[in-house]
């Protein structure tokens, strides 16, 4: 069985205001793929992987990490939620 691959595509893909449809064209997907890779149900292949990132013109490991993300205000804060 292979490793879970964490994502932030639900989040990233509401900040740009993009639907699975739009998203799912884009990269030659069915729009449920998308939704199968945002609650974690499938891992996208590299290849699905890359064009997702080239989509929203960002790094890869932005939309996905082998490791679970923590949240965005401890990333921009610190741990405790103020920036130090």
């Amino acid at each position: 069985m292979s490793e879970q691959v964490h994502n932030r595509l639900a989040m990233v893909r509401a900040e740009r205001k993009v639907s699975r449809q739009a998203l799912a064209e884009a990269v030659g997907v069915h729009y449920q793929t998308i939704g199968y890779i945002e609650r974690g149900q499938y891992n996208p292949s590299l290849d699905l992987a890359l064009k997702m990132a080239r989509f929203f013109r960002l790094p890869v490991e932005a939309l996905f990490s082998l490791e679970p993300f923590q949240p965005l205000t401890s990333e921009i804060y610190g741990e405790n939620g103020r920036n130090q």
